[in-house]
């Protein structure tokens, strides 16, 4: 019956039929039936206490929108796209502030608007975390009640809401309100908020439709999560349908855990021991050799260790294993090995990359995401894995000083060049090819091929995509591996089944509190149409919904 379903209520839960609810019936909840005013007045609450711990937090948003076009073999294709990275800011209404400069249509804050065309409000964006600034009300507001659903393990009560003057702005569509502490974990529909628009048009202010999701983080608080945003038509606002295409986009947050400022610090108290016995040996001198190796570790685990406190670096995890395990299929095949040993890391971010820190390679999650297959992920890391076989500059030393990034998370990602010479990407593709070709993949990297072709097919209208944040570019066009896509199939977008790459979000799910990643384990399901493919593509997303103190099945879904 799919994922989302309602489930028949025993009668002495509930005694609702659909339709409207008149004010004297009672909701069920939690197995205790309230009025619809008493439910309405405890949503309000909720939403309310919501608003005000946000401005606890400071996660990182990430925000990455593509616009459209109508395409006859494939139903639509991209033209354009753009990118905003920063952090989050509820302390005083929902706001963002940038971690890197904005890209694309997304305007710093301060600089006057384009005198034709859009400028993105990151703010705006921001604001559909919550479907009203100035949270629900009754005098504002009318709810209907639509059914009982449950959202994974997460039991609901479904209300449609609306303004009750058709002229003012605010929230309009449903809401699903988890029946344990009547907090909205979803909403659906359109939010127009005088101050919060999310885009200028002609210094016109427009709103998009929306999806925004909540997850519970801990017991009893739920925090925003990821928002799906689209946009088919403007009719009602009369632009001209050729400047702006069908739009889709999606929010992300995470990183709450870390930016707690409720929570205590591990060093509050710090316990001195007296009568230390000293049981050492004594002091030897390490060999100029591996003291300079120690040098490069320092200043490798000062990067890694402040990106990771930044919120862009997830923690080591289950994904790790995964990039290692090929990794090592790599070393072992080509007989090369190193002391330290090379490790992989995942960036949280979108934007395809990779690029090293030391001896540590760094995978975006956006890259996972769409690459089709393990052959293709071979194939990136054996390009890193390049750079350090031929004795590339690892890791800028000046790094470990501690000194050097004790610094704004806004200034880290300007900090942190990591990215190679022209000369040395060419040297490393043609490194590439030969550890491939005595690898275990050797004979599966038609698909790799394939995803080098997809990834210059979209060069142009996926600029904020394909441009990196560290590292260099996937494939930079003069250097595109040409052995490997000279090996693939021509990339043929109408066939459904020739997959070049897989569309955002395929691979990995993130936990927007712990920036947690593993491995999304449902079967790949069957593509009926090739615009189902969708390679490169933001599509709906649908986060796995359960309470944090209650069981959860082993599969993410």
């Amino acid at each position: 019956m799919g994922r989302h379903f309602s489930r028949i209520i025993p009668v002495a839960l509930s005694i609702l039929a659909f339709g409207a609810v008149p004010r004297a019936q009672q909701l069920p909840s939690g197995g205790a039936a309230v009025s619809m005013d008493d439910f309405v007045d405890r949503l309000m609450k909720s939403e309310a206490a919501l608003m005000d711990r946000l401005g606890s937090y400071h996660p990182v948003v990430e925000i990455y929108l593509q616009n459209l076009a109508p395409d006859r073999q494939v139903g639509s294709v991209p033209v354009r796209d753009d990118y905003f990275l920063g952090q989050f800011d509820g302390s005083e209404g929902p706001a963002a502030a940038p971690l890197n400069p904005p890209r694309g249509w997304f305007r710093p804050a301060g600089l006057m608007n384009r005198p034709f065309g859009f400028d993105y409000v990151p703010s705006g964006f921001a604001a559909t975390t919550v479907p009203d600034l100035q949270v629900f009300d009754r005098e504002r507001y009318d709810f209907k009640f639509v059914r009982r659903e449950f959202l994974d393990e997460v039991r609901c009560v479904v209300l449609e809401v609306w303004p009750k003057n058709a002229d003012e702005t605010g929230f309009k569509g449903r809401i699903w309100v988890e029946d344990r502490g009547f907090t909205i974990v979803r909403f659906n529909g359109i939010s127009r908020e005088a101050d919060s628009a999310l885009s200028r048009f002609f210094r016109r202010k427009l709103s998009f439709h929306l999806d925004s999701w909540r997850v519970n983080v801990q017991p009893d608080v739920w925090l925003p999560g990821y928002v799906y945003l689209e946009e088919t038509d403007f009719e009602d606002r009369r632009p001209r349908p050729a400047q702006i295409p069908k739009l889709r986009g999606q929010m992300r947050l995470w990183g709450y855990e870390l930016t707690d400022a409720t929570a205590p610090s591990a060093f509050a108290s710090i316990e001195i021991g007296g009568n230390v016995r000293d049981s050492s040996e004594p002091a030897r001198q390490i060999a100029p050799v591996l003291s300079q190796r120690s040098w490069e570790v320092q200043a490798e685990n000062n990067v890694l260790e402040r990106l990771t406190k930044a919120g862009l670096l997830a923690p080591p995890g289950p994904v790790d294993g995964v990039l290692e395990t090929v990794l090592n299929n790599l070393q072992v095949t080509n007989e090369v090995s190193f002391d330290p040993p090379l490790r992989a890391r995942v960036l949280l971010t979108t934007p395809l990359e990779s690029f090293h820190v030391g001896r540590t390679i760094v995978l975006s999650r956006g890259l996972i995401d769409v690459l089709p297959d393990e052959a293709s992920l071979a194939m990136v890391l054996a390009h890193e894995l390049s750079h350090v076989v031929l004795g590339h500059l690892l890791i800028d030393t000046k790094f470990a000083f501690a000194d050097r990034l004790m610094i704004p998370d806004s200034e880290v990602l300007p900090t942190l060049r990591l990215n190679h010479t022209v000369e040395e990407e060419a040297e490393a593709d043609g490194k590439t090819v030969a550890l491939l070709a005595r690898s275990p993949y050797q004979d599966k990297l038609g698909g790799a091929g394939l995803f080098l072709q997809a990834v210059v097919a979209h060069a142009r209208p996926l600029q904020n995509l394909i441009q990196p944040h560290v590292g260099n570019y996937v494939v930079d066009g003069e250097h595109a591996l040409s052995a490997l896509v000279d090996k693939a199939p021509a990339l043929a977008p109408e066939k459904v089944d020739q997959i070049a790459a897989l569309p955002l979000g395929a691979r990995l799910t993130l936990d927007p509190w712990s920036n947690r990643l593993d491995l999304i384990r449902t079967p790949a399901v069957p593509l009926s149409w090739a615009r189902e493919k969708l390679p490169l593509a933001i599509t709906p997303m649908t986060p796995y919904l359960k309470y944090v103190d209650a069981p959860s099945p082993a599969a993410t879904r």
